[in-house]
């Protein structure tokens, strides 16, 4: 695994042109990538310690777990329950983790043609939707009723869309390719 600064190098040397820097200190970077899962009505604590158990294998980092912030008579949730897990990867598992995502686990998912640009946000972050736990090779797949889905973010310093577009290409995000009629 190269360091941060051969990668902050290479992203420099590949956008210079393009987007006009003149300093490697302007160049995107990736500073965090954020895992969250959202546990919903799952009230079985089994199923709960399950999904918290496969989120820190597919990561290699402890979940910490998200409480309600108020309570809703209506979704019968009160202040304090576990609603999701969450993961803030840094340094070094968040470059293994966006690798293994790329490489490995987008690649596995059913009928995979790409993912949208839309999902880029204006301040140049990419969250990524996935439904199925299991296009992740950690996971065991014997028990396979279980499946949940996650949000992952990739947040950059980026300062607007089409830098984190540019950036985002050159990181090898397998986006759409484009409609022509």
């Amino acid at each position: 695994m190269s360091t941060t600064k051969d990668n902050n190098n290479k992203s420099f040397s590949a956008l210079k042109d393009k987007l006009g820097l003149k300093n490697p200190m302007q160049a995107p970077k990736l500073t965090k990538v954020v895992v969250s899962v959202g546990v919903g009505s799952v009230k079985d604590k089994n199923k709960m310690k399950l999904i918290a158990d496969r989120l820190a294998k597919i990561t290699g980092q402890k979940p910490s777990a998200r409480p309600a912030r108020m309570s809703i008579a209506t979704f019968k949730l009160r202040q304090g329950d576990v609603v999701g897990y969450q993961v803030t990867l840094r340094g070094a598992r968040m470059y293994a983790f966006t690798d293994r995502l790329l490489q490995t686990a987008l690649p596995r998912t059913k009928d995979f043609r790409g993912i949208p640009e839309t999902a880029i946000d204006s301040i140049g972050n990419y969250t990524l939707g996935i439904k199925e736990h299991t296009i992740f090779p950690e996971t065991a797949d014997e028990d396979v009723r279980d499946i949940f889905g996650m949000a992952i973010t990739l947040v950059t310093t980026a300062k607007t869309k089409e830098t984190a577009l540019e950036f985002f290409k050159h990181l090898g995000l397998p986006f759409k390719k484009a409609q022509t009629k």
